[in-house]
């Protein structure tokens, strides 16, 4: 999965170059640090790398596997900054997880029923958030992003009221299986992980790099909420 996000994340960087030009100097290709040809191999290897590893643990997880590249590529080349932008997220997120415990053990344990609508939420939720961190960007660049279609206060409200959803979700799920005290606490420490980033992308007239941060925040506190969760349900095995 590493070597397959790798190949994306290339592509993405590759077909953005020249946009990101005197728009985003940390980005590897326009600061120099890699060329073009350079982002295109690494495309090719990573894809094949990926795939390549996938195959051992047989045909479910190579389509599994294809399938993510298939999803990340739409993204790159057809649904970055437009208004269908959060799709390829909602669809993507969700095969994260499945792809690593099928791979494990060729099959989805019971509480994948929970996981992955939390996880298409969770997909939405974040595409919106990081669109809105670009708001200024894309619009000057002629995009019709999902968060420009939005407007800030909604592409602000619509994450964090998705987001909130999969908290609650996550928290009365581990309490009804009667997760311990250390997950739920845990779980609760990550939804104000969570929240701090909501907070902190509120402000209409917030720089694009403070909400940039606070999509960071965002993504960190699912992280770790996924963890909590994963940590206390019971019947994973």
């Amino acid at each position: 999965m590493v070597a397959l996000q790798a190949s994306i994340g290339a592509l993405n960087d590759v077909i953005d170059a020249s946009s990101d030009a005197g728009r985003k100097p940390g980005k590897p290709i326009p600061a120099g640090l890699l060329t073009s040809r350079t982002g295109r191999a690494v495309v090719v290897i990573g894809a094949g790398l990926g795939l390549a590893l996938a195959t051992p643990s047989g045909p479910g997880l190579l389509a599994l596997a294809s399938l993510g590249l298939v999803i990340g590529y739409a993204y790159d080349l057809a649904a970055k900054g437009t208004a269908w932008s959060w799709v390829p997220f909602a669809v993507g997120i969700p095969l994260l997880p499945v792809f690593g415990w099928f791979g494990a053990t060729a099959r989805l344990p019971a509480p994948f029923s929970i996981v992955l609508p939390a996880a298409v939420l969770t997909g939405a939720a974040l595409a919106i958030a990081n669109s809105r961190a670009d708001l200024e960007r894309d619009a000057a660049a002629g995009l019709d992003s999902v968060a420009n279609r939005l407007g800030p206060a909604r592409a602000w409200s619509v994450p964090a009221v998705l987001l909130a959803v999969v908290v609650l979700v996550a928290l009365v799920s581990l309490w009804l299986e009667g997760g311990p005290p250390v997950a739920m606490g845990s779980a609760i420490g990550a939804g104000l992980v969570i929240g701090a980033g909501v907070g902190w992308a509120h402000a209409p007239t917030s720089p694009p790099a403070r909400r940039e941060r606070a999509w960071e925040i965002q993504a960190v506190g699912v992280a770790l909420l996924a963890a909590a969760w994963l940590a206390g349900v019971r019947d994973l095995g």
